[in-house]
């Protein structure tokens, strides 16, 4: 059997070191805990094969981190030389000469690795003389070799964005042959978390990895609440988001209000915005000013379950939208009626509405084109839409509770109402005039 050695290359991950290009998207400890996350990833990958693993870091001074890291049971070297190449160069000049048949060296940016990637590597490695492992960024994240070639680390073949094409045409000019495994993209900006994220959403082994875990932990929420004439609720979800305020990005947006709702929320100190009148227009002026990777947009008489962050995080790790099932505290029978018909709406036919607490990833939200700005039905439209585009929703385990007070006391006032917005929804699908329907819908907010 050939002895096969797994040589994995690594700053060592502490703050304010390493994947410094996040930053400021995360922070500097936020950055090395991610770090560690993807060593972690590929180390549990690497001891499914039937190779040894060698550990090249940087700095000297790395070493302590990196056993308490990954454990006593692998081996550790120093990188050695100045530029990348000569680096990797060396370290794999020194694993053959310890009498390795086959060696891969593998980055630390591409958590998603498998065993199989590395096997797929050694497998080639038996016809060919080296094996690439292509990145989107033009590099490689995975080189193997039998013997060590030169041509693979000359510096000339390193600049600019065209890194692996170099190295190819150097290694035909001399006759040597290569293979590539499949193309993986590195994490190293923000745009690249963006589409991990993506890839969580199909794969349970992505979401189920430390990386997986820890990016669904520190996902950023900007809550965006659309207010006007809020003086008697605002207090109320101020009081209910002000523990959120360091993890959450907190945007309050007022529509013109003529009473104290704006002195309130400043009294409070959390960011208020300004614009027209409507939902719609006041939602996207919140999510335009954001910052979050998930904008979860509320309604300010709305009633938060305990862990409602999680319950996000949790249902966006497997969708590109959501919302929370609803409730009141109402105990009429057409209350809880109303309660189950919302809520199938949501699941079965995967319509939102805006009292459900609306939340979805940011990317899609601007693709979309954000809410429609009609004065009226805007969270039904933008449902209608995600339906359109084959957008599947997802629903939190724990409800939302939301007022009642559009609904009169009395079974059927109740009845009446729920007749009343089951007609303006139709007329809205038959194509009907929007400003005739919003005339005929009360406004209850003076």
């Amino acid at each position: 059997m050939r002895k096969k050695a797994c040589i994995i290359f690594t700053k060592v991950p502490i703050p304010g070191y390493t994947k410094t290009r996040l930053m400021p998207y995360l922070t500097r400890k936020q950055c090395a805990r991610l770090h560690q996350c993807f060593l972690t990833d590929i180390c549990r990958q690497c001891k499914k094969i039937n190779a040894d693993c060698r550990i090249y870091y940087t700095p000297k001074s790395g070493q302590e981190v990196m056993v308490s890291l990954l454990g006593e049971g692998l081996a550790y070297y120093q990188q050695k030389g100045d530029s990348l190449g000569e680096k990797m160069k060396n370290a794999m000049e020194e694993t053959l000469a310890a009498g390795y048949d086959a060696c891969i060296l593998i980055g630390s940016d591409i958590p998603e690795l498998r065993a199989e990637d590395f096997r797929q590597a050694y497998r080639l490695l038996r016809t060919k003389d080296v094996v690439f492992g292509p990145s989107r960024d033009g590099g490689y994240y995975l080189l193997g070799m039998k013997n060590l070639y030169q041509e693979v680390f000359l510096e000339e073949c390193y600049a600019g964005g065209r890194v692996l094409e170099n190295i190819k045409k150097k290694l035909l000019e001399k006759g040597i042959s290569y293979g590539d495994i499949r193309m993986c993209r590195d994490i190293d900006e923000k745009r690249d978390i963006a589409a991990y994220r993506k890839r969580m959403r199909r794969s349970r082994f992505l979401r189920n990895s430390k990386t997986g875990r820890y990016l669904t932990q520190i996902s950023k929420i900007s809550i965006i609440v659309p207010v006007y004439n809020e003086e008697t609720t605002i207090m109320s979800i101020q009081e209910q988001l002000l523990p959120w305020k360091d993890e959450c990005e907190v945007i309050f947006v007022d529509g013109g209000s003529t009473d104290g709702t704006t002195k309130k929320i400043k009294e409070a100190s959390f960011r208020l915005l300004h614009s027209r009148k409507g939902r719609g227009i006041q939602m996207n002026e919140g999510a335009k000013n954001s910052e979050g990777d998930i904008l979860f947009f509320l309604h300010s008489d709305s009633e938060l379950p305990d862990g409602f962050v999680r319950e996000i995080k949790e249902v966006m790790s497997h969708y590109k939208a959501g919302c929370f099932g609803i409730a009141f505290h109402s105990e009429n029978f057409f209350m809880w009626t109303c309660r189950l018909i919302s809520n199938h709406r949501a699941k079965g036919r995967k319509i939102m509405f805006g009292d459900q607490g609306i939340f979805i990833d940011r990317t899609l939200f601007f693709q979309m084109g954000m809410f429609p700005e009609i004065p009226i039905m805007e969270d039904y439209q933008f449902s209608l839409l995600l339906k359109k585009r084959k957008i599947k929703i997802g629903m939190t385990k724990k409800r939302i509770y939301t007022s009642d007070r559009r609904f009169p006391e009395g079974t059927i006032p109740k009845l009446k109402v729920m007749w009343r917005m089951n007609r303006l929804r139709k007329r809205y699908r038959s194509g009907e005039d929007i400003m005739a329907i919003a005339a005929d819908y009360k406004d209850i907010r003076r």
